[in-house]
């Protein structure tokens, strides 16, 4: 999916960038009273779907913090259960089967951590797919009806009408196919970051020290139930290869060295291992694909247009 880009001016503002989206506003006695009708109710529809992106812009932020509060639980469970076989317990040795009920409970605890992990992407994915539904509901489109009283609805019911009226400037500058095409900017990128992550948490939620060990998951696994069907709700699962579609940075794939699940590691091995784990971390709260400067400029601009807010 290509994506048009609206690199700002030399000395951006608000403003100016508003302006080079659009076209010449026409003047007030050359609009139709079909416009005229249309225009209110084309307002309304947009600030709504602009709301409800900034709306789960902030609700990402948490989901997305509080996912990484997870995988650290989750990983600092899993080492614990690793170094326990090499640590002196002093008095405490002397309790019956002290080793084994503190990896019972850390079982229990990481177990925990793995399921709350996939609730929180569960909840990040649904984001995406409400974000991908407002940027694909920017246009407004006559109602037919059979009486006089005219209706306007997000849905088309007519071939012949684009929900543009025609590509005329909504507000002041802008039509909708230029909402549009800012809108579908500003998803891609969470688009790919949503997949980024997912990269990422099936390296985190393989992590076990059961033994004999479970199968570890696969790009091509279903993380939760009818996971496949959002992520093609959002163009992110290809149907031909029947798996999900591999994040990307640039024009390069991004891959991950999978971690080690020795049953029986030295401390290099575990030192290894905590410095990849420690990079999965640094990539899930950098957020690499997330320009957070750009979506700021993205809000302030279209909440310029639109007169709210963000």
């Amino acid at each position: 999916m290509s994506i048009s880009q609206f690199p700002p001016p030399a000395s951006p503002s608000p403003a100016s960038s508003s302006r080079s989206l659009a076209s010449p506003s026409p003047s007030p006695a050359s609009l139709s009273s079909s416009t005229r009708l249309w225009r209110p109710a084309a307002q309304r529809n947009l600030r709504n779907q602009w709301s409800k992106l900034s709306t789960c812009r902030q609700q990402w932020i948490a989901a997305c913090s509080g996912a990484r509060v997870h995988a650290i639980s989750l990983v600092n469970s899993y080492l614990s259960q690793k170094f326990i076989p090499m640590m002196e317990f002093g008095v405490l040795s002397d309790m019956f089967d002290i080793k084994k009920k503190a990896l019972k409970k850390l079982f229990k605890q990481q177990s925990s951590y793995r399921i709350k992990l996939l609730s929180s992407y569960k909840e990040m994915v649904a984001l995406v797919v409400e974000m991908v539904n407002a940027s694909r509901s920017l246009r407004c489109y006559m109602k037919p009806s059979s009486d006089s009283l005219i209706q306007f609805s997000g849905s088309m019911e007519d071939s012949n009408d684009a929900g543009d009226c025609g590509g005329v400037p909504v507000f002041n500058f802008w039509n909708v196919s230029a909402f549009e095409k800012i809108a579908e900017e500003l998803v891609e990128m969470f688009k790919r970051e949503v997949m980024l992550k997912r990269l990422l948490i099936v390296e985190l939620v393989s992590l076990s020290c059961e033994i004999p060990q479970p199968v570890k998951l696969s790009w091509s696994d279903e993380l939760y139930h009818e996971e496949f069907d959002d992520l093609f709700k959002c163009s992110l699962y290809s149907m031909e290869a029947s798996e999900p579609i591999l994040p990307r940075l640039k024009e390069d794939d991004l891959g991950t060295s999978s971690v080690s699940h020795t049953n029986h590691p030295t401390p290099e091995i575990l030192q290894a291992f905590f410095i990849v784990i420690q990079m999965y971390l640094v990539t899930w709260s950098a957020e690499v694909i997330i320009d957070t400067h750009r979506i700021h400029e993205i809000l302030a601009m279209v909440g310029e247009e639109i007169r709210v807010t963000f």
